[in-house]
């Protein structure tokens, strides 16, 4: 219901909801995590098929990575890494270091998500450039950069250490500012969406968007072949800033 220009939660029974997110069990909790990543995985991996097939701009390399065996198994293990960071913000909600915020007109959401990203994006451009040292390059990140051809899994292929840093670096930022829930969501959603563009094998987004700093599929994949240059995610500000950028 919109009233005013604002979303009217109460009206739709929104601090009701959220009296029964608090009455649930730690089971329950565990039960929906493990539902909503492994919802959100199989989302990633229809949307990048999808995208694939339908796509017709040509390949920005001439194969994919193939898919293997191990790659399943550590994206499943990617997957119980992202259940487990979504459990400790709970837990951080539950003993109010984490404070949803009641803002919810379209203003409010829209500048909500936009701090996220561009927060984000900053924290995961050091958080990568970090990861592309020498010392955690060899430990962690390496396994990542097998794929210099993506396929649908590239995404989840990442060490354990760097899926919970991640999401470390994201409770952070929520404890810092109560941000609205639907703000959260929409940000973790479109975070999702662009990996999973960042890691096709085709451009998605027009030529025209690297001129806006957007962080493109091209862009990212050019961080895959030049493991030197591209750490920035959302956006491509951070490298022009940094001198990382190519």
């Amino acid at each position: 219901m919109i009233e005013n220009g604002f979303l009217n939660f109460s009206g739709l029974g929104f601090p009701e909801y959220i009296k029964i997110l608090e009455r649930l069990t730690w089971l329950d909790w565990v039960g929906a995590s493990l539902a909503v990543n492994i919802a959100l995985y199989l989302f990633s991996i229809g949307l990048y098929l999808c995208i694939e097939k339908t796509c017709p701009k040509n390949k920005l390399q001439e194969h994919n990575h193939p898919v293997m065996r191990s790659d399943y198994y550590l994206s499943f293990v990617t997957i119980l890494c992202n259940c487990l960071v979504m459990l400790c913000g709970v837990f951080l909600w539950k003993n109010n270091w984490i404070t949803l915020g009641n803002r919810f007109s379209a203003v409010s959401v829209f500048l909500e998500v936009l701090v996220l990203i561009l927060l984000m994006d900053l924290c995961m451009y050091f958080f990568h450039f970090i990861a592309h040292t020498p010392y955690f390059y060899k430990r962690l990140h390496g396994r990542h950069h097998e794929h210099v051809n993506t396929n649908f899994l590239s995404l989840f292929v990442l060490h354990p250490a760097e899926t919970i840093g991640f999401g470390l670096m994201i409770l952070a930022v929520l404890v810092c500012y109560d941000f609205s829930v639907l703000s959260i969501s929409l940000y973790l959603f479109i975070n999702l969406i662009w990996g999973t563009i960042g890691h096709l094998n085709k451009e998605f987004f027009p030529p025209q968007f690297n001129k806006y700093f957007v962080g493109t599929t091209q862009f990212h994949n050019q961080h895959h072949v030049d493991e030197t240059k591209n750490f920035g995610f959302y956006t491509s500000i951070w490298d022009r800033i940094f001198g990382t950028y190519k």
